[in-house]
């Protein structure tokens, strides 16, 4: 193989079924080491074709947090807690995790900074929010 990309899904769709045909084939005569030189060779080729394609797909895109509370429950979920554990790790009560997540209650520069520290939030994030 030389300087091919895939272009389109079906392409990609037929080098990982040559793939797997390769993978079965390994499976069935005792492993990697037992296959053909030139099978050993087009499944690299294959597999660097197939890595190549699913690089050049771009991530779905994630919509950019706006407000506070978005990048707080964002955050929460990157972090997997909950109210409660955010709470204690920012030194506040739970009720006013409640608050700041419902719009209810305004951010302190105390919490912001802990917020940086702590969340990693962008610190001009902070500063621009209500």
């Amino acid at each position: 193989m030389s300087a091919i990309f895939l272009k389109t899904r079906k392409e990609y769709t037929e080098v990982m079924q040559q793939i797997e045909s390769i993978l079965k084939k390994s499976t069935q005569i005792g492993g990697f080491d037992k296959l053909t030189s030139e099978d050993r060779k087009s499944l690299a080729e294959l597999s660097i074709l197939a890595e190549q394609y699913e690089d050049s797909i771009p991530l779905m895109p994630m919509k950019t947090p706006d407000s506070l509370p978005e990048m707080l429950r964002y955050k929460m979920y990157e972090k997997d807690l909950k109210q409660k554990q955010l709470a204690s790790i920012l030194g506040i009560s739970e009720a006013f995790i409640s608050g700041l997540l419902s719009g209810r209650r305004k951010l302190t520069m105390d919490l912001a900074r802990k917020l940086h520290v702590q969340l990693g939030i962008d610190a001009e994030f902070l500063l621009m929010s209500e």
